[in-house]
């Protein structure tokens, strides 16, 4: 009965009574005090044939390439067209032509990955999406792969696992950087 009244005080203290709420769970479940160890959540993408990762958090959705494409005159030509997509206008950015890959052939699995950003809208065309990602915290470092892409300046350090370091991509930098900003010739 007193762990009723204790949470009921804690009503107009929302994010208190988040925690006082997960602590009766984990007591409920065995599960120790402490907190876990922190976990990064990202997207896998094949770009050129290299794999990257890009933070969920970036990422609004993955769509298939769109059928129709408008092309922009004067536009540079990373910039592959506009799609209508849920009825709004979407710049689709070729992302390897971008970083001086050459032109993305379009296959079966080539994606577009809508960048979760307020103010710059924009589809990046890809190889291929892998799906989710998970990582410790204690897996990230700054140190960079190698990459063929000249993407470096934007690139925010690396997961390892095993033999395998994948570079985490921010689509942050990416749309904020005044050369993707600038997509006419």
């Amino acid at each position: 009965m007193d762990e009723s009244l204790a949470l009921r005080s804690l009503r107009d203290q929302p994010f208190q009574l988040l925690a006082a709420l997960e602590a009766r769970g984990r007591a409920a479940s065995g599960a120790p005090e402490q907190q876990a160890a922190r976990e990064w959540v990202g997207v896998a993408l094949r770009l050129a044939g290299e794999l990257f990762l890009v933070a969920r958090e970036e990422t609004r959705e993955v769509l298939g390439v769109p059928s129709q494409l408008t092309r922009v005159p004067g536009a540079r030509a990373w910039l592959r067209g506009l799609a209508n997509v849920h009825g709004a206008l979407l710049p689709v950015i070729d992302l390897q032509h971008y970083f001086g890959g050459g032109v993305t052939p379009l296959t079966r699995s080539s994606r577009v990955l809508v960048v979760n950003h307020r103010e710059v809208p924009a589809g990046l065309l890809v190889d291929e999406v892998l799906g989710f990602r998970n990582y410790a915290d204690s897996e990230f470092g700054t140190q960079l792969p190698a990459t063929q892409l000249r993407c470096e300046r934007c690139l925010a350090g690396a997961f390892a696992r095993g033999n395998e370091s994948l570079p985490v991509l921010s689509l942050r930098l990416l749309v904020e950087n005044p050369e993707f900003l600038d997509a006419a010739v």
